[in-house]
């Protein structure tokens, strides 16, 4: 079924499909499989949606210093420059001059020599009473002005002027996409980090549990209590946690790593909020599950697709107007005299002009070759597209899907930990009161340590899932009905730090 996110994702080829273009069959659909309501939705600074105050600034940190982002940045000033570039072919080119040529030749050279020959030199005019001087000297001063401008009768400039501006849209839509990257790899690392320093001091706590159940179990094995079995189960336990908390030790600093990477450097203010106890980074259940289809079109690799496919389709039209005559006209005008008094009389203009009519006869192939080039490349941009649109549906579908297992599976293994606490605390009350026994309690610790790991992986992992949709469905989405329907995103605007200073 067909919706209004056909429109909105195709309306801008439609509209010069007539011309060069035919649409693409791929269309999204009006809503998606998975989604469990409909109710309108609108952008926020969708990072915030983890109610973590450490994210938050290391998410200031990243927009401010990454070194991607700058790169992308400069890209954007490319295209923007390239795109004026394109535009000033619509316009004359003009070229002030001003200056004085001095002549100082002398009589019997050059044109003197030649009459000479001719019978009509110094001999002839010094028969008329006349003498010619030995040195010919001229001093003429001019102010004028060159031009030059060709009639964009078929539209190529024209085309290639939009076609310039269509790929500057898409280097922005690039440097969006490159925004959400670099936020989701910073939040996804900061994740992980959490997680990290959590099993870390976890696995240190389940290490110091079993060494004390290995020491209680050799102490009954010596007294003859038990047998010699579960003192060699309770050691293995304690080699493999005693081996994995060095692993654990080890991704924690390759994570700080990537993060500092990801920040652009190190940071000593951000070291320190790392340093402290972060709340759990987990999806707040405020989060609407059915996503309008529509916000698809919020998704900057979509928009940069359409916008190249755009851009295809006017250089085609530029090269099939090059295959018509041009029409240019150039010349200079302005005043020249041999006086300075003169110089700015009126009378003393000048001009020349210069009408030229070209046409292609023979090219040898090369313009009918650009234009089944032009024509392959829209076809590419085309398809490029309608992949591009596929795939976002597709992501999108998944992520709902990723997101709701991973919130089933964080929920059930929250009742296990409840459970496990409980346990834990009967057994430690049963202890107090004497009527425990010591190696129960410990027995119950370390089932509460791994419920709380197991926890804080679901924790990263519904973490991951969040994140996931929201760079399916390019970054942001919240509902109306809440007081966070008030935030607005800056996802759409490029840092006022590094492209302020650009001119459209």
């Amino acid at each position: 079924m067909v919706g209004p996110a056909v429109g909105m994702l195709l309306g801008g080829c439609a509209a010069l499909s007539s011309e060069f273009a035919s649409e693409p069959a791929t269309e999204p659909p009006e809503r998606f499989a998975h989604a469990q309501d409909s109710r309108p939705h609108q952008p926020l600074a969708w990072w915030e949606s983890f109610a973590d105050p450490v994210l938050n600034q290391l998410v200031k940190a990243a927009l401010t210093s990454n070194l991607d982002l700058e790169q992308a940045v400069a890209r954007v000033h490319q295209a923007r420059a390239r795109a004026r570039l394109a535009r000033s072919e619509l316009f004359p080119m003009v070229t002030p001059s001003i200056g004085a040529v001095d002549l100082d030749n002398p009589t019997n050279a050059g044109i003197g020599a030649q009459l000479d020959e001719l019978g009509l030199g110094s001999d002839l005019i010094q028969g008329f009473g006349f003498a010619l001087p030995d040195r010919l000297q001229l001093r003429t001063y001019h102010l004028s002005a060159e031009f030059a401008y060709e009639a964009d009768f078929w539209g190529r400039n024209r085309k290639n002027a939009l076609a310039a501006g269509a790929q500057r849209l898409a280097s922005e839509a690039d440097y969006l996409t490159a925004r959400i990257s670099v936020l989701a790899e910073t939040i996804g690392t900061y994740l992980e980090v959490v997680d990290s320093r959590r099993q870390e001091n976890l696995a240190e706590d389940l290490v110091e549990v079993l060494r004390q159940r290995v020491s209680l179990s050799e102490i009954r094995y010596e007294r003859g209590l038990t047998d010699l079995l579960p003192v060699y189960e309770l050691r293995r336990e304690l080699r493999e946690a005693s081996a994995r908390l060095p692993r654990i030790q080890a991704g924690t600093a390759d994570a700080e790593a990537r993060l500092w990477v990801l920040l652009g450097g190190y940071n000593e203010e951000l070291s320190a909020l790392l340093a402290q106890e972060s709340p759990p980074s987990v999806a707040p259940e405020s989060i609407p599950v059915g996503i309008p289809a529509h916000l698809l079109t919020q998704r900057p690799d979509i928009a940069a697709a359409q916008q190249r496919m755009l851009a295809a389709g006017f250089a085609l039209s530029a090269r099939r107007a090059e295959l018509l005559p041009s029409l240019s006209l150039s010349g200079t005008i302005g005043l020249q005299a041999t006086d300075s008094n003169d110089w700015f009389d009126p009378d003393q203009w000048f001009q020349n002009l210069s009408l030229n009519l070209l046409g292609p006869v023979v090219q040898g192939g090369r313009l009918r070759a650009n234009v089944e080039l032009a024509e392959a490349r829209l076809q590419e941009a085309t398809a490029a597209y309608g992949k591009s649109v596929v795939a976002a549906v597709h992501e999108v579908e998944a992520a709902l899907v990723g997101f709701e297992s991973s919130r089933n599976r964080h929920e059930l293994l929250t009742s296990h930990l409840e459970e496990a606490d409980a346990e834990a605390t009967l057994q430690d009350q049963r202890y107090i009161s004497g009527i425990g026994d010591y190696s129960e309690l410990l027995a119950a610790t370390q089932m509460l340590i791994a419920a709380r790991s197991a926890l804080s992986g679901a924790d990263r992992e519904l973490g991951y899932a969040q994140l996931t949709l929201h760079r399916a469905l390019g970054g942001t989405w919240a509902a109306e009905d809440g007081p966070e329907s008030q935030h607005t995103s800056t996802a759409t605007v490029p840092p006022v730090r590094t492209l302020a200073s650009s001119k459209e």
